[in-house]
């Protein structure tokens, strides 16, 4: 993944919202503002001579009154310094004075008052340079009409609508914040940190450089705190703009407590409980716009704004995202043109469950787009670069909550009931817990704890490549190759839940990757190749004196895979394995573990005898070929002189390797095969190409032997197949025990044999350079069937090397085969 290039955290450096040093728009480090020089600090004294203003005002129990919001065409001017209704007659924008006759006592105001003149196009200016799809918008146009609370308000933006100056009117109706109160807590533990499919797996990220949000800020935009809780205390959150609102407080403290309620041994603990800095906005007693501005001006490229708000769409009664009002959509656009994260709660509908939720797909706004439908044929769509969330049950497999939105838009979902997390009152309450936090806005405090965290593992990974950005941030967390679905019996788009093991490891590439290659090419991927032809784990009868330089990277042996030999009795023989490591981080302290077998096409673990284990004290990122130190094979244990399979697992704490009786069970044992990369058989085996002098049952061939078993667990149907690379006039036969040449009579699967009663077995002719199938018939579970690969060489052909395979299926799968190199005496490495 390409992350944005911008630069981190220099070492030692502070928590500060304020801009200190004057520095250019695009070289600031991270935690500066997003302007540079004296247009940071105007604008944040712009942000705190109105934080001034608002101290004053009342704090009381009421939402904001409902408006209509009025978007003029691009163009379009007022001068607020004086009568702006006056000036709409006056420049023939439409008939104020009409307007008044039909609805009495409105008054006009701008909407974007925080931000203006010289400081915006700065803004702007940045915005553009660092997001070439961001199309500015033209902040100036948009108006508040206030009324009186008997207005019909829907009407008079169907009038407005009806101007020719007009592109949009709306109703802008706040609602309170998106927390579902019919729901009934269920859980007393945070489930939602713990490993998928329950949670987003926030306790792995903490064992991760920077995933518990070190270095990190977030600012949080709702109504209201109580900020010198208990558990968020220590952060020392700052109220940034606006007036924090009494009545709220129990809901923005759950919200601050699900992301970063700090690690104290009381009470609860974040999902990033470790942030650099926490600051809050609010909308209470203010305009949202406003209020994003505000935070805008606080923040840095790849920190984290949470939006906890909702509002009624089309002044109904269903509660949805606020970018469905144009002025907040083009405050979050900006925003996240300017490289900040925005998570947006989707908003909780009619919070009943019985009134149908919002379907974004269907949604369209009074003048009839439909700006939420993320379809590539609908041109309405408008992307504010936010990360939209749902909500869901807390136990898995995952279900949308009858209250919650759905559609294309929605970019994540996360538990949206049963949320343990911190409780306060209008008092102030600073020891108050709850088990059942819900709503939208639990989900949306649990997606932002995630990208906190994904923010913080990156910085901390690859200082290089510095912060992800907002649209790199929402692919990586909507991604279903890291994520965890919903249940197959959701039938609505609600796109994924974070996991953070899978991003950290796939995407950031914080931890080891260790992988042992079945055959030459393998690349630790799951894959359709040999899987019994590890050239990494061999046998040799002598110490190497240096095994990295002999058959690690870099060496001629690097890719070999004849290095194995035939066990050589009466004396020690050493056992070397070969790591590599496509991971992202080194991985110490490896422990390679090696057990025999019998030569079998299926190597099922109660064949297995341990060798011995040895342990690599570091395998480095990169994929560099990491030789082990030797296993000693001691003589008192080598069994009858032939040849062996050897089975091979290898891991360490971060990348463990599967045990052995997990191979018990058939399904793991058959994914195993393939997609474990921390396992690997060696069942590849070198013998001369000359017939064996001193056996008289196999004049002019040689015998090459192996056992073809059952399932540990029952018996199943499997077929055995030989593929032959062979020269011209070659000739091979499979040697097989009568009962099981009478199994494939059974199934009219063998006709001509040679067979010998006398010893109990048959051989059938296979073709020596093309694919022999024998079919599918029953082996008996543990059965251990002795087998004979018989294969004639011609004369003129002794002096080059070839191949032949016997392989093991299962419903069409391969799960286990041998192949033998034959090869010109003496020609062994």
């Amino acid at each position: 993944m390409l992350l944005a290039r911008r630069p981190t955290l220099p070492p030692g450096r502070t928590a500060s919202w304020v801009c200190n040093k004057e520095r250019r728009p695009s070289s600031g480090p991270a935690g500066q503002p997003l302007c540079s020089g004296r247009h940071a600090r105007h604008l944040q004294e712009s942000v705190m001579d109105e934080q001034d203003k608002l101290q004053g005002r009342p704090n009381d129990d009421t939402y904001d009154r409902p408006r209509v919001v009025v978007r003029f065409r691009a163009g379009v001017r007022l001068d607020d310094r004086g009568d702006l209704g006056e000036q709409i007659d006056r420049n023939n924008l439409g008939s104020w004075r009409k307007l008044l006759g039909q609805f009495p006592g409105l008054t006009v105001r701008p909407v974007f008052t925080l931000v203006r003149g010289n400081q915006l196009e700065q803004l702007i200016r940045r915005a553009v340079q660092m997001d070439p799809t961001y199309k500015p918008a033209d902040f100036g146009t948009f108006f508040y009409i206030d009324a009186p609370s008997d207005t019909d308000l829907a009407a008079l933006a169907k009038t407005l609508m009806r101007w020719n100056s007009v592109q949009t009117a709306y109703v802008d109706r706040a609602g309170p914040p998106p927390v579902n109160p019919s729901d009934d807590p269920q859980r007393v533990n945070q489930g939602y940190l713990d490993p998928a499919p329950d949670g987003i797996d926030a306790e792995f990220a903490w064992t991760q450089l920077g995933g518990d949000g070190a270095g990190q800020r977030l600012v949080d935009l709702e109504y209201g705190w109580t900020l010198d809780h208990e558990d968020l205390a220590a952060h020392g959150i700052t109220l940034l703009y606006g007036s924090n609102a009494d009545t709220f407080r129990n809901h923005g403290t759950s919200v601050l407590g699900t992301i970063c309620a700090v690690d104290n041994t009381i009470g609860c603990v974040g999902i990033v409980p470790a942030l650099d800095a926490v600051g809050v906005v609010s909308h209470y007693m203010n305009t949202r716009p406003n209020a994003i501005f505000a935070a805008i001006a606080h923040q840095s490229f790849g920190e984290v704004l949470l939006l906890e708000a909702q509002v009624y769409l089309n002044d109904s009664l269903l509660l949805g995202p606020i970018e469905a009002y144009d002025a907040d959509y083009e405050a979050i656009r900006l925003a996240t043109a300017l490289g900040i994260i925005v998570i947006e709660a989707g908003g909780n509908g009619t919070n009943n469950g019985f009134t149908p939720p919002l379907n974004m797909d269907t949604y369209t706004t009074l003048s009839g787009q439909a700006i939420l439908n993320r379809d590539d044929a609908n041109p309405e769509f408008r992307d504010s670069g936010a990360i939209m969330v749902t909500a869901a049950s807390a136990a898995a497999p995952h279900t949308r909550l009858p209250f919650a939105p759905y559609g294309k838009r929605i970019d994540c979902y996360a538990w949206g009931e049963s949320i343990t997390t911190l409780r306060s009152d209008a008092s102030g309450l600073t020891n108050g817990y709850t088990t059942g936090f819900s709503g939208t806005s639990g989900a949306s405090a649990i997606i932002a704890g995630a990208a906190l965290a994904v923010q913080g593992g990156a910085v901390a990974q690859s200082p290089a490549s510095g912060r992800v950005s907002p649209r790199q941030m929402r692919d990586i967390l909507s991604s279903a190759a890291t994520g965890t679905l919903p249940s197959h019996a959701e039938t609505t788009r609600i796109a994924v839940m974070p996991d953070l093991r899978k991003i950290f490891d796939e995407v950031l590439g914080a931890t080891p990757d260790l992988y042992i290659r079945d055959f030459v090419g393998d690349t630790g991927e799951p894959h359709g190749g040999a899987i019994s032809a590890s050239p990494d784990v061999f046998l040799r009868p002598t110490l190497a004196a240096d095994p990295q330089a002999e058959f690690g990277a870099g060496s001629t042996l690097a890719d070999s895979a004849a290095l194995g030999w035939t066990a050589e009795t009466g004396q020690d023989n050493y056992i070397y394995v070969r790591v590599k490591n496509r991971g992202g981080a080194a991985a110490t302290s490896v422990v390679a573990t090696v057990y025999w077998a019998p030569v079998a096409t299926l190597v099922t673990p109660d064949l297995w005898t341990l060798v011995g284990s040895t342990t690599l004290p570091s395998v480095p990122a990169g994929d560099v070929l990491t030789v082990s130190s030797a296993i000693v094979w001691p003589q008192a244990a080598i069994p009858a002189p032939g040849h062996y399979c050897f089975v091979a697992l290898i891991g360490n704490a971060a990348d463990p390797a599967p045990a052995p009786a997990e191979f018990l069970v058939w399904e793991n044992f058959t994914t195993f095969v393939r997609a474990n990369n921390n396992v690997t058989w060696r069942n590849f085996n070198v013998e001369e190409n000359a017939p064996d002098a001193d056996d008289p049952s196999t004049p002019d061939f040689k015998a090459l032997e192996f056992i073809a078993p059952g399932a540990p667990d029952r018996g199943r149907e499997m077929a055995l197949e030989v593929v032959g690379r062979l020269p011209p006039g070659a000739g091979a036969l499979l040697e097989m025990p009568l009962v099981f040449f009478r199994m494939l009579q059974a199934r009219q699967l063998a006709a001509d044999a040679i067979i010998d009663q006398e010893r109990g077995v048959a051989r059938i002719a296979v073709n020596p350079n093309r694919r022999t199938n024998f079919g599918y018939v029953l082996f008996p579970a543990r059965s251990r069937m002795p087998f004979r690969l018989l294969v004639q060489i011609p004369q003129e052909n002794r002096d080059q090397a070839y191949q032949i395979y016997v392989r093991q299926l299962w419903r069409k799968q391969e799960v286990g085969r041998v192949t033998w190199q034959l090869q010109p005496r003496d020609a062994q490495p």
